[in-house]
């Protein structure tokens, strides 16, 4: 820790910071944590999709306070969440409900507290599409304006989807899993068997297949995985093998020492699979180098290791595993989840190589869902912004407590926050979600 750093962590440097206006950020709620205040229900047009999704998540749920005149009312107390069903909303004139709703809720929002809206997919006359698309830019903007942690998410429902499609999402949302998933839209759509009840373990008795598990996020997401119930199959190179060990052996797993971009990866993760007369429910393309340059210094062999590893990898590896007739490989009903990051959704510079890679991993999710859908496949993918690590903890202090502070929460995430999201896309009852790529940034306040 520098001189600069140890000054800005005394007692003396938090009082001129906080003159300054560089508050302490606050203490996220984390894990299958609900939230403590009340959760109120609301609806605009006479929606009951979100009233049967809390009543199968087993969540009571209280009348909302309405603002119906000048003075801007509260609700005595703190409120946990707000939840809105405006999937019957299709007018300009009922958004003026929703900010009725809304500003009371904000006023009144607990820490770590949560605004979420129900609404359905752009769809239908001009004011339908208008409103649908009004409703995020609403939810964006409510995200910035929430303090103490709270966040607000935007849930657009297919009209395919039934209340059980909802339960794995709005479980996810609600709770501490989702607490640096901030300003956020995504669409869920029906699917075969949608769920009874939100479960503690959703993944017993599956293998999943955890690339770069050796340490920082990887090894997070072996951690949280399990604790799902998963069956963790971690890989990593043959220099990270001893750590890599470690991780398989704190989570029950085995460990597969393996350079995923070797021409024969995909069949030696198949290999290890069916050893055990097993095959592949999940796997997350986690594994990721960065050789940041200005393009300008930016040569053919520093651009190509990127693109190998963080995205043609993981081609060569699903187009193995997708094999019909290969033992070990990705089951029907399986998941596939890639890691991108908002630098490839928003670009920055000096990564010119490593953001192409990650919006290529996007690309690829948007690709791949289409044609594996008849199998029962998701694909879907992860774009984190700033998470701690100890990669990260090597960044000059002042610059990293820009990146800290450039987001709607204040602060940077923790490996735990994408790895929740990751256990989420996982989830067997979130099979109506495919083809998305959902932030988790806390709403960074660069890029999309």
């Amino acid at each position: 820790m520098g001189a600069l750093e140890k000054l800005y962590y005394s007692p003396a440097g938090k009082a001129i910071a906080g003159k300054a206006g560089l508050k302490e950020p606050p203490r996220l709620r984390r894990g299958r944590e609900w939230p403590q205040g009340p959760i109120v229900l609301a609806s605009i047009g006479g929606g009951e999709l979100a009233a049967e999704t809390m009543r199968l998540l087993g969540r009571s749920t209280e009348a909302p306070v309405v603002d119906e005149g000048a003075d801007a009312p509260g609700y005595g107390s703190r409120i946990g969440a707000l939840v809105v069903d405006a999937t019957e909303a299709t007018s300009i004139a009922q958004l003026e409900e929703l900010r009725a709703l809304l500003r009371p809720a904000v006023r009144s929002i607990e820490r770590s507290g949560r605004i979420v809206v129900l609404a359905r997919p752009a769809a239908g006359d001009w004011e339908s599409r208008t409103v649908s698309r009004a409703l995020d830019g609403i939810n964006r903007t409510v995200g910035k304006e929430l303090r103490g942690g709270a966040t607000a998410t935007l849930l657009y429902v297919d009209p395919s989807a039934r209340a059980g499609d909802l339960v794995s999402t709005l479980g996810f949302v609600l709770q501490g899993r989702a607490a640096f998933v901030d300003g956020q839209a995504w669409t869920v759509a029906g699917a075969d068997q949608p769920a009874e009840s939100l479960q503690a373990r959703p993944l017993d008795g599956r293998v999943v297949v955890v690339t770069g598990a050796a340490r920082g996020i990887g090894a997070e997401i072996a951690r949280t995985l399990a604790r799902d119930g998963a069956s963790i199959v971690a890989v990593d190179i043959p220099p990270a093998g001893e750590s890599l060990a470690a991780i398989a052996n704190e989570v029950g797993g085995t460990a597969l020492q393996l350079d995923i971009t070797a021409d024969d990866a995909g069949r030696r993760l198949a290999e290890h699979v069916a050893q055990r007369g097993e095959s592949i429910y999940g796997i997350v393309h986690n594994a990721g180098i960065t050789r940041d340059k200005m393009l300008v210094n930016t040569d053919a062999a520093r651009w190509a290791s990127v693109l190998d590893v963080n995205l043609a990898a993981q081609m060569r590896i699903n187009e193995v595993l997708l094999s019909a007739d290969i033992p070990g490989g990705i089951a029907d009903g399986g998941r596939i989840v890639g890691v991108a990051s908002t630098s490839g959704l928003a670009g920055n510079k000096g990564q010119t190589n490593y953001a192409a890679s990650k919006a290529g991993v996007a690309g690829l999710v948007t690709a791949m869902a289409p044609d594996l859908a008849a199998r029962d496949i998701t694909v879907n993918a992860v774009a984190p912004g700033f998470i701690q690590t100890e990669m990260t903890q090597k960044i000059p202090f002042v610059q990293r407590e820009v990146f800290l502070r450039s987001n709607s929460l204040s602060q940077g995430g923790l490996p735990v926050d994408v790895a929740e999201t990751i256990g989420y896309l996982l989830d067997p009852r979130s099979q109506g979600l495919t083809g998305q790529v959902i932030r988790v940034c806390g709403q960074n306040l660069v890029g999309a």
